[in-house]
């Protein structure tokens, strides 16, 4: 007899995880009903695109969920949210959390900073003590709201299923099922950097899937999972890509942007915004390309980031320069993130077939240290990491060197791994650019281990595989 599975989609990338993989298929071939839940200005947009027998949607009431954060006790909900991001085990290289703390002391307001002076010491305990950290997980939990009562009377699940364990506004959901309503929990991860970034559980959560080896010993080790509750299931999204059922012919993805034939494609994908502007890298690369200064001519494309449409003045101020480099340099292409609407703005899989095309064509694709990096792997491109230090910080804003984030879990796991270069100035990422042009096989091995390391599953079977682990513990 089939079980009723609630699944939480807050990010759009989860909805690709959950709706454009296998995932969904394998729950419903098996007789399962499943309730997805997402941004709920897009409930009746997924319904009539993905309806089928034993599916159907409903909104997360995400402005609820908010409004209980900034309403009940609002300072105690975040500092806990802090401690818990901020206290992972020192089992594990902590290079990303550390730069999360020095963003939150950087941009803090004076009584923040008095209030952090205190909490720091006990991060410091967290770090070597697994008592304290489980007192900050458990101290979490006496905020469970209501919020979702109605739908776990009226569906009755019998696993609640979530894009991550707690870790942003679905910690309600997951602690309302499990300390209101005694049903099992389940993560499933559908970032790269997600076990060495985030840290400690938001919720109770009683099983986890993630991608690799090298993401469950940083969950066993820095956030002290069960090991015996971690489900090694690859990563799902990709199945398309190590399929090639996203890639469009080269011909038809250079008419699309104008480009030409006859000149080598240099992609870029704008990421880690939040951290450090971009902009200093793409006019790099501008420059190289609109001067001819590289080993052959050559052509660049930009994709800009998701943040750079938030009604953020930073994040649009970048969006338009990079606009005006590429009015006023030969050559130079800009194409956006399709929109997917709703609070989860520029996050979506609509354009699936534009960065598959952009990774698969790209005679060199660039980026800072990327997700990219590991999905650019599988399509065989080579890959260079542009690491210039921003001239200028974000305005009032937290800003890190590039030439300083190599130690970051996943930097410095992709620089071991011989997948590609790191280029942190505009002489040696020609070089880079140039040594990758003119060989581009020579990398060919490493970025194939590289892919095996961090995916686990490279013949698309990962989306069967945790369809067929969540069906194992809805039954």
């Amino acid at each position: 007899m089939g079980k009723r599975i609630l699944i939480s989609a807050d990010h759009g990338l989860a909805l690709v995880y959950f709706l454009q993989t296998d995932v969904l298929p394998t729950l419903l071939e098996q007789g399962h009903r499943v309730l997805l839940l997402t941004d709920d200005a897009l409930v009746d947009v997924l319904q009539e695109r993905f309806a089928r027998p034993g599916l159907s949607f409903g909104g997360l009431r995400l402005r609820q969920a908010r409004d209980y954060f900034y309403r009940v006790q609002h300072r105690t909900q975040y500092w806990l949210d802090f401690l818990r991001r901020a206290g992972a085990s020192r089992r594990i290289p902590l290079g990303a959390v550390e730069s999360f703390i020095q963003q939150v002391s950087f941009e803090a307001h004076a009584r923040r900073r008095l209030i952090l002076k205190v909490i720091l010491p006990y991060v410091a305990l967290m770090r070597r003590f697994r008592a304290a950290r489980q007192w900050v997980v458990r101290a979490q939990w006496r905020f469970t709201p209501d919020i979702y009562r109605d739908i776990f009377e009226t569906f009755r699940p019998d696993l609640v299923v979530a894009s991550t364990p707690g870790w942003r506004l679905d910690r309600y959901l997951l602690r309302e099922a499990k300390l209101r309503h005694g049903v099992t929990t389940a993560s499933v991860i559908i970032g790269w950097d997600n076990t060495s970034s985030y840290s400690l559980p938001g919720a109770p959560v009683d099983y986890l899937n993630v991608w690799s080896e090298i993401q469950k010993q940083e969950a066993v080790l820095g956030s002290d999972w069960d090991p015996e509750r971690i489900h090694i299931g690859g990563i799902p999204t990709y199945d398309g890509y190590f399929r090639r059922q996203w890639v469009l012919p080269r011909e038809e993805y250079f008419r699309r942007h104008g480009l030409d034939p006859h000149r080598k494609l240099i992609a870029y994908a704008s990421t880690f915004v939040t951290f450090s502007p971009n902009y200093q890298n793409i006019e790099a690369l501008a420059r190289l390309v609109a001067e001819d200064r590289l080993a052959y001519p050559a052509q660049l494309l930009i994709r800009l980031h998701p943040n750079h449409f938030m009604d953020v003045p930073h994040f649009a101020a970048e969006r338009e320069r990079v606009f005006a480099l590429a009015r006023k340099y030969p050559h130079v292409h800009v194409v956006k993130p399709v929109p997917l609407g709703g609070s989860l703005g520029y996050y979506s899989g609509e354009d699936m077939d534009e960065k598959s095309s952009m990774m698969a064509h790209a005679d060199v694709f660039t980026t800072v240290y990327s997700t990219m990096v590991v999905e650019t792997a599988i399509h065989d491109s080579p890959i260079v990491s542009v690491c210039i230090d921003a001239p200028e910080p974000w305005p009032g804003k937290f800003t890190l060197r590039l030439s300083q984030i190599d130690h970051w879990p996943t930097h410095s796991r992709f620089l071991k791994s011989g997948a590609g270069e790191v280029a942190h100035d505009i002489d040696a990422l020609r070089d880079a650019l140039n040594r990758a042009l003119e060989a581009p096989e020579a990398r060919r091995e490493a970025r194939r281990r590289f892919v095996e390391q961090e995916c686990t599953y490279t013949d698309g079977s990962a989306g069967r595989r945790t369809g067929a682990f969540l069906a194992q513990l809805a039954g």
